[in-house]
């Protein structure tokens, strides 16, 4: 009885928890020492691109058709796409690779993602230079010496050639930052060897100008003012805050490991997708009454019970679709609306037996432990299918790009397992709560006998 009613307790505060996360759009904890935020998180649903709209495109390893693509090189490829995308403020978006030299690319609610696309394949060559004594203006492109085997002091048009000290393979890392005066500037840490090469220059080179090089263009040439050996320092400049954001995601994600054309897009429009919604919408809630009447008629108090599971499985699952998040899609709401009829199956078994169990004169306290435990077997067998049946259509929504697969998988499986949760705990809990204090000679009917 006390393990009962430490479980009772702890669904109640999932319920309050669960309530406080749905009807919620941001969520914020603050320090109650400081009073700053310590946990500042967006749980709006997140809407896939069939439904709210934007461009999905198809990516390819920009090669000769002869010239084989490691897998490797397309997830890296696929990865530093996406680390761009996400910090360039390119919300929700998903990718995934197809095959062994494409990658599917969906930017929902975005109306003009070429720029975007355009953005992420720039491989921001960063070059520290060394200037000497003579200041260059950011904007002013140069001739540097990397990647040159024997570098001439000119070109042949009489263009200096610029020692490169250090390139941007040398980061750990880069982040934005404020100076004390507000402007926006990018710090960077440096690797173990970097550190001990940049430290040995900027100790010889002191007073003299060190430029730092995009894309051989002058972005900021600073005076070293003294020897850096820590292996930490900023990037000056003129910096918008995009501008900034922009050069520390170049940087932090580096050069693409292999060139990426876009060979196909097409755009979706967002007309469907709130229909779609709307549709889906009233689909799933005439399932839910439907279900609950059915509980409520068939197996009338157990079942009434069950349905109070039933809305405690839904809010459950919604609160995990918005804390993972997960990215709901059309096939994925229909993956959600599917596990709902689902979510009473384990229930249905466990009554039927209830009713035999009682038939048979057991107490309700006795017929309740007997019906899960015989039931458990079916109830166990059944979701382990479904949840085998998932994993496989996630591996190939994943494998091949197939996005509405994979999240019809997702949503299907986690309503599965939130469903045995809900027939396991939240439903066995609340009947030994409610029944165990009813006669059952009294109220027969109540139990559909």
């Amino acid at each position: 009885m006390r393990n009962r009613n430490g479980w009772l307790i702890g669904i109640v505060l999932l319920i309050i928890f669960s309530l406080w996360i749905d009807l919620s759009k941001n969520i914020v904890i603050y320090n109650p020492f400081n009073n700053t935020p310590i946990v500042d998180r967006d749980v709006n649903i997140k809407l896939g691109l069939d439904l709210r709209g934007g461009l999905q495109a198809l990516l390819e390893a920009d090669v000769p058709a002869d010239t084989s693509v490691s897998a490797e090189e397309l997830t890296n490829a696929k990865n530093i796409l996406q680390n761009r995308a996400n910090a360039l403020g390119v919300s929700e978006i998903t990718m995934q690779t197809a095959g062994d030299r494409r990658i599917v690319a969906e930017f929902p609610g975005i109306t003009n993602p070429e720029e975007v696309v355009a953005a992420l394949k720039q491989t921001a060559l960063l070059e520290f230079v060394d200037m000497g004594t003579t200041p260059v203006a950011a904007g002013t492109t140069i001739q540097t010496d990397f990647g040159i085997e024997s570098p001439a002091a000119t070109t042949e048009t009489g263009e200096i050639i610029y020692n490169t000290v250090m390139t941007g393979a040398g980061l750990q890392t880069a982040s934005v930052a404020r100076s004390e005066t507000g402007q926006y500037q990018i710090a960077f840490s440096l690797k173990g060897d970097a550190t001990d090469l940049f430290g040995e220059y900027t100790t010889t080179h002191t007073n003299q100008y060190l430029a730092i090089v995009l894309d051989k263009k002058v972005i900021s040439a600073p005076v070293i003012q003294s020897p850096i050996t820590s292996g930490e320092g900023v990037i000056t400049g003129s910096f918008t805050q995009e501008e900034a954001q922009t050069l520390a995601v170049q940087l932090r994600s580096g050069a693409l490991p292999i060139p990426i054309k876009v060979v196909q897009s097409r755009t979706v429009g967002a007309t469907l997708g709130e229909e779609s919604i709307r549709k889906s919408t009233q689909a799933g809630i005439i399932g839910m009454v439907v279900v609950i009447l059915f509980m409520a008629f068939n197996y009338r108090m157990p079942g009434v019970i069950a349905d109070l599971a039933l809305i405690c499985y839904a809010l459950f699952t919604l609160m995990l679709f918005k804390l993972i998040p997960v990215t709901l899609t059309l096939p994925g709401i229909a993956g959600f609306i599917l596990s709902v009829g689902m979510a009473v199956d384990a229930n249905v078994l466990i009554f039927e037996r209830l009713k035999e169990e009682l038939r048979a004169g057991r107490n309700l306290r006795q017929a309740i432990d007997l019906a899960w435990s015989r039931a458990w077997s079916s109830i166990r067998d059944s979701n382990t299918s479904t949840l085998i049946t998932s994993a496989i259509l996630f591996i190939f929504g994943n494998t091949f790009g197939a996005s509405m697969v994979k999240g019809f998988s997702v949503t299907l499986a986690l309503g599965v397992l939130v469903s045995l949760f809900t027939a396991i705990i939240v439903t066995r809990t609340f009947l030994h709560t409610v029944l165990d204090r009813i006669k059952l000679a009294e109220h027969p009917r109540w139990f559909g006998l």
